[in-house]
């Protein structure tokens, strides 16, 4: 009898070995469609509906974590990564699919362009037909914070270029971006790392606070040397049209090229039906939870007296430095249009972290390069701007 029973009870738990292991080679073969597997950091990133629930954070320097962002680029990824200018939200410039995945995540209108970027001019033309014009401006300007926008080549998709046949190129001087770019060995697509509408991130935590759980990996390297994104120039109409200022100024541009202007569409929001070129020029961009009303000349008597007419709301004010306002939440932006470029989107994203529901803005001196900073904080203010 003892015997009989010693069988059984080998049957029943080779029976329930054979269950467990048929049961491992299950969920083993599904966890193989449904992980993304890393071999250089033996990690699992797992993908639903095209939503990554684990984003890996890596150290700009970290050589092996850069080779890592380039196979995942390379092979349909997304990866957040820091440049000179803000963080940029990076996929394969080549890869439909992958660009598509951009405007998912940002929740990004298709029609806004995108900036392919390169590490080298051999890829720039390998993407756009190159005008004597743009390689004087290369030459001057590249690996910086400018972009030119030229005829594009069959090789782009147009998924990047909004439906457009022209395509916007830069070479950022950003160590990190470039050594990312090589690794992929392709251009790479990137908008701003943010939720489209917000202000841009110039951080690896602004980027976090949009983009965790939505993309496989973002690079830290710090806060952005610059603060507002690239200049960007028309180089395809009759003569070179600034579309976007940025740090690169419109007589910086004139010391190359003498008859650069400043585009009209600067001047006022692109109506419904009109297609931009580049980023930044038809949506609403750079905004804060909270209301932004900017003031220009004379500000105190009247960010002073809008203060005492509202007392019930919750108010801030940012302002230069020395600066005194009727306000116990004050920030101060700096000094000059440089300090404010710096500053200005980190800033707004922390009114936002106080419940501020309406921010009164000091706009910077009418340098060239504070013309370029009212640009975004316009935008952030949706033109709500008071001139007297």
């Amino acid at each position: 009898m003892r015997k009989i029973f010693t069988a059984l009870f080998i049957i029943i738990l080779y029976s329930y070995f054979v269950f467990i292991l048929k049961i491992y080679f299950i969920v083993k073969i599904l966890l193989h469609f449904l992980f993304f597997y890393d071999k250089i950091y033996n990690e699992r990133l797992f993908f639903a509906e095209g939503v990554v629930l684990i984003t890996k954070h890596i150290n700009g320097d970290d050589e092996n974590g850069i080779l890592s962002a380039g196979k995942i680029i390379k092979s349909g990824g997304l990866v957040a990564f820091p440049t000179e200018t803000v963080y940029g939200l990076g996929a394969n410039g080549f890869d439909e699919n992958a660009v598509k995945s951009i405007f998912k995540a940002k929740g990004r209108p298709s029609d806004n362009p995108l900036i392919l970027h390169i590490a080298a001019m051999e890829q720039a033309e390998e993407i756009a037909f190159l005008n004597d014009e743009a390689v004087k401006l290369a030459r001057h300007f590249w690996p910086g914070p400018l972009t030119v926008v030229l005829p594009k080549k069959k090789a782009v998709p147009y998924c990047v270029t909004g439906g457009l046949e022209t395509v916007a190129v830069r070479m950022p001087s950003n160590e990190i971006a470039r050594k990312l770019i090589i690794a992929a060995n392709v251009p790479v697509a990137a908008p701003s790392a943010n939720i489209s509408g917000k202000p841009s991130p110039t951080t690896a935590y602004d980027v976090s606070q949009d983009m965790d759980g939505k993309i496989p990996m973002i690079i830290d390297g710090g806060a952005c040397q610059i603060g507002i994104e690239s200049t960007v120039v028309d180089l395809t109409g009759k003569v070179p049209a600034v579309l976007r200022p940025g740090g690169i100024t419109l007589d910086m541009l004139r010391e190359v090229l003498k008859d650069c202007v400043m585009d009209k569409g600067l001047l006022e929001p692109l109506k419904a039906d009109e297609t931009p070129k580049c980023p930044g020029m038809k949506y609403k961009h750079y905004a804060p939870e909270a209301e932004v009303i900017v003031f220009e000349n004379g500000t105190e008597g009247r960010i002073n007296e809008y203060l005492e007419k509202n007392k019930g709301k919750k108010l801030a004010v940012y302002c230069k430095n020395g600066r005194k306002y009727k306000c116990e939440n004050i920030k101060y932006w700096g000094d000059n249009a440089a300090d404010m470029a710096k500053n200005l989107f980190a800033d707004l994203r922390e009114f936002d972290k106080y419940g501020t529901e309406i921010i009164l803005c000091e706009a910077p001196e009418m340098s060239q390069l504070g013309q370029s900073v009212r640009n975004r904080l316009y935008k952030s203010a949706g033109y709500n701007v008071i001139k007297k």
